[in-house]
């Protein structure tokens, strides 16, 4: 899907997009549920997008889909996979045109081994295999293995990471658990698809990945930080080429972080319906819309309260209201 030559980025829209993430279940609340989703949850808030006006071109799910941590069970792993799609189709965003793009989270690619929590190539092929249909590029990186000057992939993630273009702007996903590279990102690769997209004239750029690079204000949990140096570099490379936004989810609620002022955001989406624990704040289930034109972006953050006792259970009584909301440029 990315386009190349004199006039890449000239088709300008405006337009909007939602970003959405971890609507996974904990482990022991799955039983007699193959989906491993917080059902209510999730489709409470894909029915409120589905009545957005204007509808979004996208919506993309920021990992944690599903519960997974299968035992390396990739049978197991696809069947969870496919149940989330066959809901989501329920949904009717797809009959109403608009474009899922699946992101891989821990959970779908990493398993709990003793103390530590590792990648495997079986589930990076599973998930390719089963989102197929919600993974809309395949220009990223291949393995290079241990290479110096190389972001020492052992696995092929041209399908976990890979880039493409819409109305005159860039966008950029990436896996943050690739196979002996848990939380860090090939940000070689990066550089230099920002560095090219930058140089043809993309009028927003926006990266999406699992993890998020910075701790949120609410979350103790460490995610791309587990590697600085790796972080740093990637975050670099996003303030060098000026993408506006990093979405990230992982951790299970809604916050903002920006380390330099009036460069790189990273807005964390991880409020989809997963649990969360008692001390962490705010607490609401929901949904991010990012309203885009020429010189703007509209963040807004939509969201209904949750009971934390009893965080699968249904909240009709709770609306659905404007959270947060702000503007990215002029």
């Amino acid at each position: 899907m990315v386009l190349s030559g004199c006039g890449r980025f000239t088709n300008k829209k405006d337009y909007t997009f939602v970003v959405m993430g971890d609507d996974r279940l904990a482990p022991e609340d799955t039983a007699g549920n193959p989906s491993t989703i917080n059902l209510y949850h999730f489709k409470r808030s894909l029915s409120e997008i589905a009545k957005l006006n204007p509808l979004p071109k996208y919506l993309f799910f920021n990992g944690d889909l599903v519960t997974g941590y299968t035992d390396n069970d990739t049978v197991r792993l696809a069947r969870e996979l496919r149940e989330w799609i066959r809901l989501y189709k329920e949904s009717g965003l797809d009959s109403k045109g608009v474009v899922l793009v699946a992101i891989p989270g821990n959970h779908e690619v990493v398993e709990k081994l003793g103390s530590g929590k590792i990648a495997f190539a079986s589930n990076e092929r599973t998930f390719a295999r089963e989102m197929k249909e919600y993974i809309h590029g395949d220009n990223g990186p291949h393995a290079t293995g241990l290479v110096p000057g190389t972001d020492s992939l052992m696995t092929d993630e041209s399908k976990m990471c890979y880039s493409f273009d819409f109305g005159g702007d860039h966008f950029v996903i990436l896996s943050t658990d690739a196979v002996d590279r848990e939380s860090r990102v090939p940000w070689r690769w990066m550089k230099k698809d920002l560095a090219e997209a930058h140089a043809a004239g993309a009028r927003h750029i926006f990266v999406l990945g699992h993890k998020p690079a910075f701790k949120s204000h609410y979350e103790g949990e460490a995610a791309l930080d587990d590697f600085p140096a790796n972080r740093d570099s990637m975050w670099a490379a996003m303030e060098k080429y000026n993408a506006e936004v990093y979405f990230s989810s992982h951790f299970h609620l809604w916050d903002t972080v920006q380390p330099h002022k009036g460069k790189t955001m990273e807005i964390v989406c991880g409020n989809g319906g997963a649990p969360m624990s008692k001390d962490w704040l705010p607490y609401y289930n929901g949904f991010t819309v990012v309203k885009i034109s020429d010189k703007q972006i509209r963040i807004t953050s939509m969201g209904h309260d949750v009971d934390r006792d009893h965080y699968m259970a249904a909240v009709d009584n709770n609306p659905t209201i404007i959270r947060a909301q702000f503007t990215i440029g002029q």
